[in-house]
């Protein structure tokens, strides 16, 4: 375990590595290079070639790239698989057990949920809604769910190609996509280990407040930046304390629903009961920023959720590869491929 860490720093040091300055793109890098990190031994190589590990902590903040483009359509289909506001589904007359792991039969529960209690919600405001999501409470373990599918597929015609006679383009290609579904798929696990992207109390308190914590809308940006750049949190710092990933356990629910995509809410439920003892942290004073290089506390709440990140990520990231199913429709073309050509003059 400590000579893989050892290697993957050398490797991410060689790739031109800045210490974490914050959870924003760099706090999604960390991310992504703890799942590295985990991955067991066995786990396909190719992924830790210099140029893959880079490429992968690189995608890590694709998905907020997307989010900088002014275009509508972009905007709002991948505004909300960012979070998850928890409560929302009460509000909606549904619960974590009832919601459905199909995005678009959720939509429709949703949507009618909505509709019965609509004294639940409040006025949405059009001039701050252009994009539409607003009406909706976020899609994050929709989306984690549907990128593992995809790393599943991407495997199994990665396996065909190399066991069936792929052309070496056809392998380096199939090659180059896992790497890029595994980038791009740990930005939303990265967010759902942020407590605030699954509480309506994303940008300060919002509601009743028996407990009068902070209202300040700049909770977010502080927690995501400002704090872990002052505190010097670091990939360095939290790479060996990082364990081996274990594939997760997706025996089948007692209802019926996808295992993964229960696992994967269960991810995010872990992570929203961590909703108030973080705002509790602030209160007490544990983020203030002359406090950052010396607030055990808060220093420990991030690192935990970082680690936690990594580590739910590397778990499916194996998860993946190890239930990866035999492609059979590309097996069979790949037959017939090399049948043409064995006939041919």
């Amino acid at each position: 375990m400590k000579l893989r860490i050892t290697l993957l720093l050398l490797l991410f040091s060689a790739s031109g590595l800045r210490p974490l300055q914050a959870w924003d793109y760099e706090g999604h890098r960390i991310i992504n290079q703890l799942a590295l990190a985990a991955l067991p031994g066995n786990f396909p190589a190719f992924v830790r070639e210099p140029a893959n590990t880079e490429r992968i902590a690189f995608l890590a903040g694709e998905p907020d790239r997307w989010r900088n483009n002014a275009d509508l359509p972009i905007k709002h289909c991948n505004g909300l698989d960012h979070y998850l506001d928890v409560e929302q589904l009460e509000e909606a007359g549904l619960s974590p057990a009832t919601v459905s792991p199909l995005r678009y039969v959720f939509v429709t529960q949703f949507a009618a949920g909505r509709m019965v209690t609509p004294a639940n919600f409040a006025a949405i405001e059009p001039a701050k809604n252009s994009d539409r999501t607003r009406e909706w409470p976020g899609f994050a373990p929709w989306a984690i769910a549907e990128q593992y599918g995809k790393l599943k597929s991407a495997f199994s015609y990665l396996k065909a190609f190399e066991e069936g006679g792929g052309t070496a383009g056809e392998i380096t290609n199939a090659k180059a996509n896992i790497v890029y579904i595994m980038g791009v798929m740990g930005h939303y696990v990265g967010d759902c280990a942020q407590p605030l992207h699954t509480t309506r109390h994303h940008n300060g308190w919002v509601g009743e407040n028996p407990q009068n914590y902070t209202k300040w809308a700049g909770l977010h940006g502080w927690i995501d930046g400002g704090f872990m750049a002052k505190a010097g949190i670091n990939l360095a710092g939290l790479a060996p304390r990082v364990t081996v990933a274990q594939p997760l356990s997706l025996a089948a629910s007692a209802d019926g629903r996808d295992p993964f995509f229960v696992a994967t809410l269960n991810y995010l439920l872990e992570q929203h009961r961590q909703v108030e003892p973080l705002y509790a942290l602030e209160q007490a004073g544990k983020f203030k920023a002359d406090q950052a290089a010396t607030s055990v506390e808060g220093r420990a709440f991030l690192e935990g959720q970082l680690l936690k990140g990594g580590e739910m990520l590397g778990a499916i990231w194996l998860t993946a590869w190890r239930a990866a199913p035999p492609d059979t429709y590309l097996q069979a073309q790949l037959i017939k491929r090399q049948t043409a050509a064995a006939s041919a003059p």
